[in-house]
């Protein structure tokens, strides 16, 4: 959602030259200063950078067979690597001419045409994928100002601290919260609606449970993620989780659900030395500051507006929100800013600047439609869906019990925060998103859902 005040900075003639000389592989220095407006809120200038943007190729897989899974999940996240390292040379200054999106292209080839021999040795080879190898720059706003890290400070001005230091995100990703009118929509209870809730108390993950690992996206692949992961619940998720070792894990849940919550750190932009400053995830991902614990960490699930709801089946996989909404656009964003006490307002593309005595609060309202069959899916995404404006689901979906996470920080009014990100994504808000697996035992699940038809709120 955009907000009024909030315009795209205007690129002088000169700028944009220099930008597309970028583009076309010209080498050059990608943070380039240009008076362009934060917006009204901020009334201050603002910088303009270019990063770096890559056709999503998970997201446009539509089935991957069983045997090529372990296969093509590695070779993805090694995508996810080769961008992250030339955005690492672009942002500092480092990148040769030769070395920019050409070097990144031909990287990006040999890996998409393994990902397609993969699959194609069980299956047909799908189509389409070779020309998802190139990539183009994309502008955007940074932050300026930041201080930087100690460790940085302390080691100079290397490349990683470089980018650490001056990846957004930008003032105009700020907005005060009041000047936002209420739009939460709650769509009316039918005749028959399940109006229960079923909720795990799972704690602040005061056992300091991270990682920079995505177990649904990049299975077995550490750093899977490049930004790191606050988790509750399963107390030893990881990237090399399975559905056995998940089930035989302890939980922070004093319910004995076992399931696990995972979401990206947000951080306090102080210029403080965190514990991961120089490692995978943390700074040498450009993810810098200190890691803020929540404040709360409400875990509940919901009924449907139209109907009752079926049980979740046991490892179901959902993600909701896309950690890459800057350069996939915002087609599969869903994350959800707020403060307490203005909650009826939620922002999907900025972060709330809250008033005094207000906390910033995060919440993840996850898909409740699923197809009845899969428990994952190729995308991480068609086996699930979002219920419609009134609440039904789309033709054959059924309605499950719908997570619905918030998350609360104490963070004092104009503190600039940032959600951890990959490092082409500049930490822009957009990008926040929230990752569950359900590891209920198949006893809890029903009281769940009982409890949900029954119109009950349990625990």
């Amino acid at each position: 959602m955009s907000q009024k005040g909030h315009r795209r900075p205007r690129l002088s003639k000169k700028l944009l030259a220099s930008i597309a000389a970028l583009a076309l592989g010209g080498g050059g220095v990608a943070f380039i200063a240009g008076n362009a407006s934060a917006g009204q809120d901020s009334g201050r200038t603002g910088q303009v950078t270019a990063t770096i943007d890559c056709p999503d190729v998970g997201d446009k897989l539509t089935a991957v067979p069983d045997q090529a899974r372990q296969e093509v999940d590695e070779n993805l996240a090694q995508l996810d690597v080769q961008v992250a390292d030339a955005y690492r040379k672009l942002s500092s200054g480092t990148a040769r001419e030769d070395a920019l999106l050409g070097g990144l292209e031909k990287q990006r080839g040999q890996t998409i045409g393994r990902v397609s021999e993969a699959i194609g040795r069980v299956s047909g080879r799908p189509e389409g994928l070779d020309s998802l190898s190139s990539c183009a720059m994309k502008e955007a706003s940074s932050q300026e100002d930041v201080p930087a890290p100690d460790a940085v400070a302390a080691a100079g001005k290397d490349a990683t601290g470089e980018v650490a230091r001056k990846t957004g995100p930008a003032k105009s990703d700020f907005v005060a919260i009041n000047k936002v009118k209420p739009n939460v929509r709650i769509p009316a209870a039918q005749r028959g609606a399940s109006k229960g809730s079923f909720s795990s108390e799972c704690g602040r993950n005061e056992n300091g449970h991270f990682n920079p690992d995505n177990v649904i996206v990049a299975p077995g692949v550490s750093n899977g993620a490049h930004h790191m992961h606050d988790y509750v619940g399963n107390k030893t998720t990881s990237a090399f989780s399975t559905n056995n070792s998940l089930a035989a894990s302890g939980t922070t849940c004093t319910n004995g659900d076992q399931s696990t919550y995972y979401w990206p750190v947000l951080r306090l932009r102080d210029g403080k030395a965190e514990r991961d400053a120089q490692a995978p995830g943390g700074g040498q991902d450009a993810n810098v500051g200190t890691i803020l614990r929540p404040k709360q960490v409400t875990t509940t699930f919901k009924g449907s507006a139209v109907g009752q709801v079926t049980a979740m089946p046991r490892f179901l996989r959902v993600i909701t929100g896309d950690a890459k909404s800057l350069t996939n656009g915002t087609a599969n964003a869903n994350a959800s800013w707020s403060c307490t006490g203005f909650e009826d307002r939620q922002l999907k593309d900025k972060y709330p600047i809250c008033p005094k005595g207000s906390d910033v609060v995060r919440t993840f309202n996850f898909q409740s439609c699923w197809d009845g069959r899969n428990t994952d899916s190729a995308n991480h995404r068609t086996h699930m869906a979002f219920a419609d404006g009134n609440g039904r689901c789309p033709k054959g979906f059924k309605a499950v019990p719908q997570l619905v996470q918030r998350i609360v920080y104490g963070v004092s009014p104009g503190a600039r925060i940032a959600v951890d990100s990959f490092p082409e994504q500049l930490h822009k808000p957009v990008t926040d998103h929230g990752d569950f697996i359900n590891v209920m035992s198949n006893g809890l699940m029903a009281k769940a859902v009982g409890c949900i038809n029954g119109g009950r709120t349990c625990r």
